[in-house]
């Protein structure tokens, strides 16, 4: 069984008047098969937790550790921590010119199974993942997320979800800026995924309207560089009614 695991996490980032810690202290499992909800307020930390995981360069990791089936992540460069089975899906996708979505997805599948999957099985994947995600056929032809909407960028993440599978997947505020219909479409991608039983889903939001359509195993609640507060699919109700103001004065903690 595929597992994330983090121990006493410490990130720092580069800041007017010197390094600023952003976690500070953050302990998480998150199992194969198991979908974990991270909420909190702006400033949080959430996204700090997201790319520090995905090895940006801008945080410094100060302290604690991130493994994966026993293998430190902290080690990997990032194509190898790609390699090993991580996926992040970002809040604002990147463009890259000169490369369209047909090349990236195969050349992005060959690294990840070790062989290029067979043309005629892989076109067929590819046509199928779109009609599911409601994706024009001519999009494989395009440069990867030129010219795309938010909401198509953020189809094509999960396009990738759903054709990469990984073990380990991190959402970044997937729901930021889609309409009704696209969170629909975008989060039905997902499950389909997570019902395969294979994937551990690490999903960051600020609000509880995605968790409608992707419902979690656990929630938890981000706070001033922490966990606060964990739970069952409970808590985010209990968030949606009362906010995150008691957290951000540190009147609740775990």
């Amino acid at each position: 069984m595929a597992t994330l695991e983090i121990n006493d996490l410490h990130v720092t980032v580069d800041a007017e008047g010197g390094a600023r810690e952003i976690l500070k202290g953050v302990d998480l499992t998150v199992k194969q098969g198991e979908t974990h909800a991270i909420m909190g307020p702006n400033g949080s930390g959430k996204s700090t937790l997201a790319y520090s995981i995905a090895g940006h360069p801008k945080y410094t990791i100060t302290g604690g550790t991130v493994t994966l089936d026993g293998e430190d992540v902290l080690e990997m460069t990032v194509d190898e921590r790609a390699r090993a089975g991580l996926f992040l899906a970002m809040q604002y996708p990147v463009e890259v010119p000169g490369v369209s979505v047909s090349n990236f997805l195969r050349t992005s599948a060959t690294a990840m199974r070790g062989e290029a999957p067979k043309l005629r099985t892989w076109v067929k994947e590819v046509k199928t993942a779109m009609e599911q995600l409601q994706m024009d056929p001519a999009f494989a032809e395009r440069n990867v997320n030129e010219g795309f909407s938010g909401g198509e960028k953020k189809r094509h993440e999960i396009l990738q979800l759903e054709l990469l599978k990984p073990k380990v997947a991190i959402l970044d505020e997937t729901d930021s800026g889609l309409d009704v219909d696209a969170l629909r479409v975008v989060s039905e991608g997902v499950n389909r995924v997570r019902e395969s039983g294979e994937v551990g889903t690490l999903l960051i939001t600020h609000y509880t309207r995605i968790l409608r359509y992707i419902k979690p195993d656990f929630v938890h609640v981000f706070a001033q560089g922490r966990i606060a507060e964990s739970g069952g699919a409970e808590l985010a109700d209990k968030l949606e009614n009362e906010g995150y103001e008691a957290y951000v004065k540190g009147g609740v903690s775990a």
